[in-house]
């Protein structure tokens, strides 16, 4: 359970630092990809961040809008001082209640933390869920979160090990 003092809103522009400093190893170990700062402060207005009591940001992560009733969730991060205290589960429902707020209905995620997901409803898939006039609407994007959904070869070697997971809202 979270603890009382941890609180989940949207990202400001000041989170931003927090946020890439969470991410580093991560991005190191090849479990996300990296990103330059740019992308990042390009990216706020899909963050969410879990702050504790002092205002620290202890996890983050991000909704991305693919399609007309579909999402990803990408980029979930948790402070390692943070982890096993609920933030991450935290993160996720303030993903999903923005998710249902603006009309998504299947959330899509890319992760090697399938138990985690799976506990909050998500699935594992083996296909791409859109029929092939979206596939082809879709696959004009420049996004690599877009192009790992459509599952590309050229971003086959950002998938390796992933599991592709799917929640309908």
């Amino acid at each position: 359970m979270v603890a009382n003092s941890i609180t989940v809103r949207a990202a400001r522009t000041s989170d931003v630092k927090a946020i890439q400093a969470m991410r580093q190893q991560l991005e190191s170990s090849k479990v996300l990809l990296g990103h330059e700062l740019v992308s990042l402060y390009e990216a706020v207005p899909e963050f969410m961040v879990a702050v504790d009591a002092a205002g620290k940001v202890v996890g983050a992560g991000a909704l991305h809008v693919m399609w007309e009733d579909l999402a990803e969730v990408r980029s979930m991060v948790v402070a390692e001082t943070s982890r096993g205290l609920g933030v991450g589960k935290a993160i996720l429902e303030g993903l999903l209640a923005r998710a249902a707020s603006l009309g998504i209905r299947r959330v899509f995620c890319l992760t090697f933390e399938t138990e985690f997901f799976a506990k909050s409803g998500f699935q594992e898939i083996s296909d791409v869920p859109v029929d092939p006039g979206t596939f082809e609407e879709m696959v004009r994007s420049h996004d690599e979160g877009v192009a790992e959904f459509l599952d590309l070869a050229r971003v086959k070697q950002n998938t390796l090990g992933n599991t592709r997971m799917l929640k309908t809202l």
